[in-house]
């Protein structure tokens, strides 16, 4: 995989070498209360990574999540209050790579969960890490990414190239691993691009007209209608999912963009709050975070907020000067599954900070 050294690979070893300013546009952005959620988040992160970097957790995925959730608040590895974890974390990860490039020591069938999120988070390390393992990590990352990517232009659960793709929960993480690539200097295959945003397109569907009937020829574009998982029920998660894999591929003026973040809107104003468990679940925040962010506007302005608050005061203990300060994340038990709750927090929650370089405004390479 051939990798340029680019400016935004500069640009990042700056930001995170520097002292840290907040990009924020404003307390509609970024409170007092959200800052404090974040410093007691990073601290039970902090205080439950142990010795491995790992937090109990095989899925690399997930110490992944916990890696860039320091990141995403501005802590470097080896640098500031909190750069032993990162750096210990990214360890982890580096070490248990396979020579395949595989990222992933857990069963099989999470060979590309993991794989994608623990690529995404390297790419966002990359240009901050003084260690030559990250690049040989990455190139043999995206590699694989490209070599097991199916005939149909999705991913599977397991590490293997075949006609079809599983469903679009597997597309949206190898979308940000490939994005993270883009911007720092890696080259994807056109082909790659282009197969991949034709898969994650087959995922959408027009939703019912509020009186139940269908809008019978009206064009796809003037319907209401959101992405879903395999082709069936829309979700909250595989809305954002699909808006989130559609920006990373710099198809920024898709229809199915909006009209899959206005169903994603209608969810938050319903989104349950309960104290010590992540709105949503941590798997739906991350993308719903992410993708009202990079549609930006009103849509960013208008539910950001709503976000950020139920976030805060969901946090256990909240409240309280002895806090915990995590989050229970839903899907995974235990460490790791207030690793995934917390993790995912913590990287909403900083959004507004503009630290990692997919928070950056940037167009994806044209791949026709």
């Amino acid at each position: 995989m051939k990798r340029s050294i680019l400016a935004i690979g500069l640009c990042v070893l700056t930001i995170f070498a520097a002292p840290i300013q907040s990009f924020a546009e404003g307390e509609w952005e970024i409170t007092p209360d959200s800052e404090k959620a974040i410093d007691r988040g990073l601290a039970w992160l902090a205080r439950n990574q142990g010795p491995a970097g790992n937090w109990e957790s095989q899925d690399l995925g997930l110490v992944a999540l916990g890696a860039m959730a320091f990141l995403s608040a501005g802590h470097a590895p080896g640098r500031s209050q909190y750069g032993d974890n990162v750096k210990r974390a990214l360890d982890y990860i580096i070490a248990n790579a396979k020579p395949s490039g595989l990222l992933n020591i857990s069963s099989e069938g999470r060979d590309m969960y993991n794989h994608g999120l623990a690529t995404f988070c390297l790419t966002q390390a990359y240009g901050n890490v003084p260690d030559r393992r990250l690049g040989k990590v990455l190139d043999k990352g995206i590699q694989l990414i490209c070599n097991v990517q199916c005939d149909d232009g999705g991913w599977d659960y397991v590490a293997r190239q075949q006609s079809r793709g599983h469903d679009l929960s597997l597309a949206v993480m190898q979308a940000k691993a490939l994005r993270g690539a883009t911007d720092i200097g890696l080259d994807i295959p056109p082909q790659v691009i282009e197969k991949a945003i034709a898969s994650v397109r087959g995922y959408y569907r027009p939703l019912a007209a509020p009186d139940g009937k269908q809008y019978g020829t009206d064009p796809l574009g003037a319907r209401p209608g959101a992405f879903t998982y395999s082709g069936g029920k829309v979700t909250t998660a595989m809305a954002a999912a699909g808006a989130v894999c559609l920006q990373e591929f710099g198809e920024y003026a898709d229809f199915r963009i909006p009209r899959s973040l206005d169903y994603v809107a209608n969810d938050i104003q319903k989104m349950p709050v309960r104290t010590g468990h992540i709105p949503f679940d941590a798997y739906t925040m991350f993308y719903v975070g992410q993708g009202l962010y990079q549609v930006g506007g009103e849509r960013w302005k208008t539910n950001y907020p709503v976000i950020r608050d139920a976030i805060v005061k969901s946090q256990y203990n909240s409240t309280r000067t002895d806090v915990d300060g995590s989050w229970e994340g839903g899907r995974v038990g235990g460490t790791p599954g207030k690793l995934f709750g917390t993790s995912v927090a913590v990287f909403v929650l900083s959004i507004p900070n503009r630290y990692l370089p997919i928070l950056q405004e940037g167009e994806f390479p044209d791949s026709k």
